[in-house]
């Protein structure tokens, strides 16, 4: 079974998101889709939201997990048995940083392979980061989310 592991903050998870899942999906026979525990970043859901969240939008999706990690994912990658990380590429900038991560990635493990998918041209510019601030603003976010996150949304920005 070939296994692929979508690592990411998906603070919240947005179409983009999925559409990178969808392409992985007909690539790979499972995809895991990993929540990275980050220190440095302060979150506006929990982990424990994200992953309720990342549940409920690929529940549709047979061959499909939800997961979370905390430390190096090469490390992840190996205890999964996976062949390969998933990372969506929106622009050059994007690229810059996802290529050093994977190269470092490589250097930790020669055999972890990273492979870079573009998104539908309508995501090119979507980021968990915008959906946020637009959402805190109280802008309509309802394009950029899937209905449940975009309840959740709501709610958080109530508070």
């Amino acid at each position: 079974m070939k296994i692929a592991i979508y690592p990411g903050t998906f603070d919240p998870v947005t179409n983009g998101h999925i559409d990178i899942l969808e392409r992985a999906l007909k690539l790979f026979d499972k995809v895991i889709i990993t929540i990275a525990r980050n220190t440095a970043k302060n979150p506006l859901f929990t982990e424990e939201e994200r992953i309720a969240l990342l549940r409920q939008v690929t529940k549709h999706y047979k061959n499909v997990e939800v997961d979370s990690f905390e430390g190096l994912l090469v490390e992840y990658v190996q205890k999964r048995n996976a062949i390969s990380v998933v990372r969506g590429l929106r622009a050059m900038t994007d690229f810059e940083y996802e290529l050093q991560m994977a190269l470092m990635n490589r250097k930790l493990d020669e055999t972890m392979e990273t492979i870079f998918l573009m998104p539908n041209e309508k995501y090119t510019y979507l980021s968990s980061n915008f959906v946020r601030e637009i959402a805190r603003l109280g802008g309509d976010v309802s394009k950029f989310v899937p209905p449940v996150v975009l309840k959740a949304l709501r709610q958080k920005n109530k508070k």
